[in-house]
């Protein structure tokens, strides 16, 4: 499970230039980002010419740094995506940087982190979890705002009806992980599906 906690949460700029790659998946092109803190962003990219570029620019603004490309910086993290997405990893094991990441949003996807790997909770779970029973809708808000998707599993955070929602105005890449994840866990031995939170 990756590490919220140790986290600087304080907006201040980094010391180095933070390095990015844009690393395929099954769901398209993920924008990596790692600063001397940790993982500072994950992000699908939307399939169009500029898409790139904007994530960039508004990156640089959110952390405050310059980005340049850097796969030797960022591999860590994509060698842990490649085993996710092959099944092979269940919880990553990568400090984040959230250093822009405060209040409600913060307690609500550390919450979110404590969802298991082939679980799902509700808005409302998550909800109770961060200790605010009701804000259903900021944790949505806190959900979609996530500088790192996958990593901090808010694909696992459904309806209470069970329905999955938006991800981003992207359903599909949502079922995609939960599909994935539960395969896995079905393949396991001994396998059980919990609920989440």
């Amino acid at each position: 499970m990756a590490d919220m906690t140790s986290r600087s949460s304080s907006r201040r700029p980094a010391s180095r230039p933070a390095a990015f790659t844009v690393h395929p998946t099954p769901i398209g092109q993920a924008l990596v980002v790692a600063t001397d803190e940790g993982l500072a962003a994950l992000q699908l990219l939307e399939v169009h010419v500029d898409a790139r570029n904007h994530a960039l620019a508004a990156l640089t603004e959110h952390l405050g740094a310059p980005l340049a490309p850097g796969d030797d910086a960022t591999r860590p993290i994509t060698d842990q995506l490649d085993a996710y997405f092959a099944g092979e990893l269940r919880g990553f094991d990568v400090p984040l940087d959230l250093r822009a990441v405060h209040g409600f949003v913060r307690t609500a996807l550390e919450a979110v982190c404590e969802i298991p790997y082939g679980a799902v909770g509700s808005y409302a779970d998550v909800a109770v979890a961060a200790g605010s029973p009701g804000a259903n809708r900021a944790v949505g808000t806190a959900c979609a705002r996530t500088p790192i998707s996958i990593v901090v599993p808010v694909h696992r955070v459904v309806r209470s009806d069970g329905s999955i929602g938006e991800y981003g105005g992207h359903p599909e890449r949502k079922r995609f992980l939960l599909d994935l994840e539960e395969r896995v866990v079905r393949a396991s031995p001994g396998h059980r599906i919990s609920a989440g939170v």
